[in-house]
Parts: C-alpha cells; sequence; structure tokens
C-alpha cells in the first residue's frame, strides 16, 4: 500500500463520520444537503479536478435516479392505486387469517423470498411496501405484539431480499461474478438457494423477534396513507366493492411476474433469441413497473378517470424528499468511486494472505462498505480473483462467487442509495436505520459467508 492509499482511506471513513454527524448533530441538516456537503468536501480532499467533481455529483446523482428513482414513483403510483381499490387491505387481512402475529414474520419472509428471485432490492422492497404497510398497520391497530409493528413485519422483508439479491442469480451481483470467473449458473444458484435460507431465517424473523420489542418506528402518516388505507377508511368509495383476492394477486405481483419471466427466459433461452429481448424489455424494473400501474389503472378502476390521476399525482408527493435524498446518495458513491477509493482497498487486500473464499468475501465487503456500491465490490473482487480459477483447479469457483456476493451485502450504509430507501420510507432516524438495514444485510452476509466455508467441506456440485 502507499501513502495515497492509506490517505484515501483515511479520507473515505472521515467523510462517512463526516455524513452522520452532520445529519444527527448540530446543525442537523437535512440529508439531502449533508450528501451533497460531504460528496463535494471528499472530491476536494481526494484532489479531484473540479469539473469532474461537478460531474461526478450530477452523474451519480442521475444514474440512481434513473434506476432507483422511476421504480420508486412508479410503485409509490401502484400502492396508490392499490390502496385506494381496497387491495392492499384484502391481500393485509388474507394473509393475517391464514398466519398468526408470531407466525407473521415467517409468512412475509416467504413472500418477499420468492418476490425477490427475480428483482434488485430496492425494486422488490417498493412492490411490497403496500403490504408491508398494510399488514403492520392491522397489527398496530388491534394492539398486537410489542414494539414497532413495522419493523416486526419489514425487517422479514428486507432480509430475504437482501439475501436473494446478493446470492442468487439472476441479480446482477452473483451474475457479474459468474461471468469474470467462468462459472457455472446453475451450480452457483442452487448453492445460493441453499446459503440464502439460514441467511433469511437468522437475519429475517429471529431477529426480528428480537429488534422489534425495542423500537417505536412509524412511517410518516402521508406515507401510510399512500400505501395502506386506514381500517375506518378501506374502501374510500363505501359503495363500490373491493376487488376479489385473485384479482388482487395478480395485479399486485403482475411486475414481479414479468422480472420473473425475464429472469426463466436467461436461463432457458439462447442469447440471440427474438422471444429473450421480448423478455428483458418487459421484464426490465421501469417497463414493468408501468404496465403494472397501467394494469391497475385499467383493471380495478376503470371507470374514474379523474380520481385516478388525482390519486396518481397526489402519490408522488409524500416520496419527493425520499427520492432527492436516493438522488443524494447515489452523488456520494459517485465521489467514492471515481476517488479511486476502491483501488485502494484492492492494494490493501493483496498483502493480505487467506483462503480465497475468504478473500472474496473480504475484498467485496470492504469494496461496498467504501464505495456505497455493491456492483463495485463484486467486480472488483471477482476480476481479483478470476486468475486463481485457472492457477488453482482444486478452487470450487461457483462457491467463490457466492462468497464475493455475500461479501458485497455487508453493512448498507449511508452511502447506498438501497439504505435511505429503507430509512425514509419507514421513518427511522439514522441510528434506527442502521439497527434494520444495515445489521440485518450484515447478519446475511455473515451468514452467507459460514454457509460458503461449511459447503466447501462438502462435494462440489457437478
Amino acid at each position: 500500500m502507499t501513502a495515497s492509499d492509506i490517505q484515501l482511506l483515511l479520507t473515505a471513513l472521515a467523510s462517512v463520520i463526516a455524513l452522520v454527524l452532520l445529519i444527527v448533530a448540530r446543525p442537523r441538516l437535512h440529508p439531502l444537503l449533508a450528501l451533497l456537503l460531504v460528496s463535494l468536501g471528499t472530491g476536494l480532499a481526494t484532489g479531484m479536478p473540479l469539473d469532474k467533481l461537478v460531474h461526478a455529483v450530477a452523474n451519480g446523482a442521475g444514474k440512481t435516479l434513473g434506476a432507483v428513482g422511476l421504480v420508486v414513483a412508479l410503485g409509490a403510483m401502484l400502492g396508490k392505486v392499490l390502496a385506494q381499490a381496497g387491495v392492499t387491505d384484502t391481500l393485509a387481512n388474507a394473509i393475517l387469517r391464514r398466519a398468526s402475529p408470531r407466525v407473521l414474520p415467517w409468512a412475509m419472509a416467504g413472500v418477499a423470498f420468492i418476490i425477490g428471485i427475480p428483482m434488485f432490492f430496492e425494486v422488490g422492497l417498493v412492490i411490497l411496501l403496500p403490504l408491508i404497510f398494510g399488514v403492520a398497520r392491522k397489527l398496530e391497530a388491534r394492539g398486537e405484539g410489542r414494539g414497532s409493528a413495522y419493523v416486526y413485519v419489514g425487517v422479514p422483508v428486507i432480509a430475504a431480499l437482501a439475501a436473494m439479491h446478493g446470492m442468487v442469480p439472476p441479480h446482477p451481483g452473483p451474475l457479474t461474478a459468474i461471468a469474470t470467473l467462468g462459472t457455472s449458473v446453475g451450480a452457483t444458484m442452487l448453492y445460493g438457494f441453499i446459503a440464502a435460507v439460514p441467511a433469511i431465517v437468522l437475519a429475517g424473523p429471529l431477529y426480528a423477534l428480537f429488534i422489534a420489542p425495542r423500537m417505536t418506528v412509524r412511517p410518516d402518516d402521508a406515507l401510510l396513507a399512500q400505501y395502506a388505507a386506514a381500517d375506518d377508511a378501506a374502501a374510500p368509495a363505501a359503495h363500490r366493492t373491493p376487488p376479489g383476492l385473485g384479482l388482487g394477486v395478480v395485479v399486485a405481483l403482475a411486475p414481479a411476474l414479468l422480472m420473473l419471466c425475464h429472469a426463466v427466459a436467461e436461463v432457458l433461452l439462447p442469447k440471440g433469441s427474438a422471444v429473450l429481448h421480448v423478455a428483458a424489455f418487459v421484464g426490465h424494473p421501469i417497463v414493468a413497473m408501468l404496465l403494472g400501474v397501467v394494469l391497475a389503472m385499467v383493471a380495478l378502476r376503470p371507470d374514474e378517470p379523474a380520481a385516478v390521476r388525482k390519486a396518481l399525482g397526489d402519490s408522488v408527493k409524500p416520496i419527493a424528499g425520499v427520492l432527492l435524498i436516493i438522488a443524494g446518495g447515489g452523488a456520494f458513491q459517485q465521489v467514492l468511486t471515481d476517488a479511486k477509493v476502491g483501488d485502494a482497498i484492492v492494494h490493501m487486500s493483496q498483502q493480505l494472505a487467506l483462503s480465497p473464499l475468504l478473500l472474496g468475501w473480504l475484498i467485496a465487503m470492504l469494496l461496498s462498505v467504501s464505495t456505497g456500491s455493491a456492483t463495485v465490490g463484486v467486480v472488483g473482487a471477482a476480476g481479483l480473483l478470476a486468475p486463481l480459477g485457472a492457477a488453482e483447479p482444486t478452487l470450487n469457483l461457483p462457491l467463490l462467487a457466492l462468497s464475493i456476493g455475500c461479501g458485497s451485502l455487508f453493512f448498507n450504509y449511508a452511502n447506498h442509495a438501497g439504505f435511505w430507501l429503507v430509512k425514509e420510507s419507514f421513518g427511522m432516524s439514522m441510528g434506527e436505520a442502521t439497527k434494520t438495514i444495515s445489521v440485518v444485510q450484515s447478519i446475511v452476509a455473515l451468514v452467507g459467508l459460514g454457509m460458503v466455508l461449511l459447503l466447501n467441506l462438502l462435494p462440489r456440485l457437478a
């Protein structure tokens, strides 16, 4: 490591500390302002040219809004239509009828496990927010359970979505590692499913039972009204019968089904297939969410265009601040990446004499934590360790790909867009968000690593 590498790492650490202090201590800045100020300060401290610094801030914010912001906005519209049509209420009642409060976290983890197979973490969370808020609001109204019903219901969902995002193809992290290492999709997917189950159990339902009674998290009333109607107003139009459970499930999960079709097509069809191109288009998160909103409008409220238009307009207002904060997180992430903090991490890791499976996890973890990008973690770790595939024939490459994916999940914090999505959606403080998404993803990453090391002791898959 050079003196420059050490300076970069210290600057990255100081920037995260400064960000937290600006938000939680005086002057208690709005997160967007704190993120932008720290982004600029970090760029200046690392010696980035001024024009490149401004470009990094704008580019990072724009990319994040394009990838995450549009999906969040479309998800808010879909959630509003579902709530006003009574679908959210119908689904929440169906789950509560079939699952006692003690079993509820397991049921929510199971739903998120299935939803999470084809979806990015942020997309899956946006789709499931109406269900999370609807179920939690009813638990809260009944006075069942202790602490925060929203944490009790939400933590298992966060755990399942995170585990699937980092461990199982066709998510971009595992696929990138598979392609770089030149290993098998099928074996990595099977290992990923095996490792994901205990990770979800420990980080989801079990951790929710522990942490929920110790928290009082409750989303803002405007966001609650956005995604879940109150019990006394489940159907805004009293004369209108809520749609049946079957129709409600199809409409609510339409985006997930489209993305799942894309995932299946990627596995079964050749790359040049016309059907695969169509599936990739309709299964893209933005297109799938847009089609889901259109389907909800047509299937649930076909005779109320004026009311639907007003509902869609109102749906974006409560999440405007969330979108801007997510954009600020993207700017911070891009500055850290362009400042070459990742290169300093790689140089540090090259001096460590560790097992390739542990080293892959560690490099991906350090890159992800320092740059705020799980993708950077996966790409950096896989690229660095790819030569080992030929040099060590006994190395289990599917497990190495899984180890890298698990490492990229560790301690999702203030430079990750997903952290801000969870924090602002649930109305959490920095400390509360750390106890939920940061700790949950860390548990998933550590349990995943443990499963990798355990599976490496068994005969490898063909």
